[in-house]
């Protein structure tokens, strides 16, 4: 799909407040929470994200949505990370 089709999905889901973030190299997010839902769809490089005891890493193309106050800490890889976000 392409960024216009994403945006479209996320709206669809209910999102809104869509933006496209990038991340350098190597970045880390210590533990924190978000005040509402938010969609994560990967367009570039990859994060590896921590949350209730498990660790996954997601590449492009993979999506993944962080519920309300979930405390959760990322890490971006060796080649960076670009991401189109929505917030509920």
């Amino acid at each position: 799909m392409n960024g216009q089709e994403l945006e479209a999905q996320l709206i669809s889901d209910g999102f809104s407040g869509i933006f496209v973030h990038r991340d350098s190299p190597n970045a880390f997010y210590p533990e924190h929470t978000h005040c509402g839902i938010t969609a994560h769809i990967i367009l570039e490089g990859d994060i590896t994200v921590t949350s209730e005891g498990q660790t996954v890493t997601y590449k492009t193309g993979d999506r993944f949505d962080v519920p309300s106050g979930e405390v959760h800490s990322a890490s971006i890889g060796p080649n960076g990370c670009r991401y189109m976000i929505g917030e509920k």
